[in-house]
């Protein structure tokens, strides 16, 4: 089983999606890709998360779903694993969508992270509670950016008239 398990509402969310992947697999991270939605499938949704429960080898979920985020109040309310909700930008409604992924009922508290990379990150360092490997990645990443933004710095001073 996967370390992660990404759950999108729809296909249209699969190029969001791809920016979260592209950032675990930097990270060396597992993860698998699912679609299912709290509204159309909710008990198929149910049963996928009953078998990902059952197996014991998801270390994080993250949702990804627009509008209303039913999918990530659900995914909370039903696994023991930190959810993350990290829903993709809506300019139909002026980012007020956002608004159904902030505000769940007691008792469901996803985290929510607006960036697909930031999300991947925060899975990551989740993971890493319990993997020195993992850890190592991650400060590698950091320092790598660390150097990018000091490199510029410096390349700025360089050029500057």
């Amino acid at each position: 089983m996967s370390s992660v398990v990404i759950l999108m509402g729809s296909n249209s969310d699969l190029p969001f999606v791809g920016q979260i992947a592209a950032a675990l697999e930097g990270l060396g991270i597992a993860y698998e890709q699912r679609v299912a939605s709290a509204h159309k499938s909710a008990r198929y949704l149910l049963a996928l998360l009953a078998e990902y429960e059952g197996c014991g080898g998801v270390g994080v979920y993250i949702t990804v779903a627009g509008r209303s985020n039913a999918l990530s109040g659900m995914v909370d309310a039903n696994v023991t694993a930190p959810v993350i909700a990290c829903p993709p930008y809506s300019g139909t409604f002026a980012g007020a969508d956002l608004y159904s992924s902030l505000r769940m009922p007691s008792g469901v508290a996803p985290a929510v992270v607006l960036e697909p990379a930031a999300a991947a990150l925060l899975a990551a360092k989740i993971l890493a509670v319990g993997d020195a490997s993992l850890r190592e990645r991650i400060a590698a990443a950091q320092r790598a950016q660390t150097e990018g933004v000091i490199s510029a710095d410096k390349d700025l001073q360089a050029n500057r008239p």
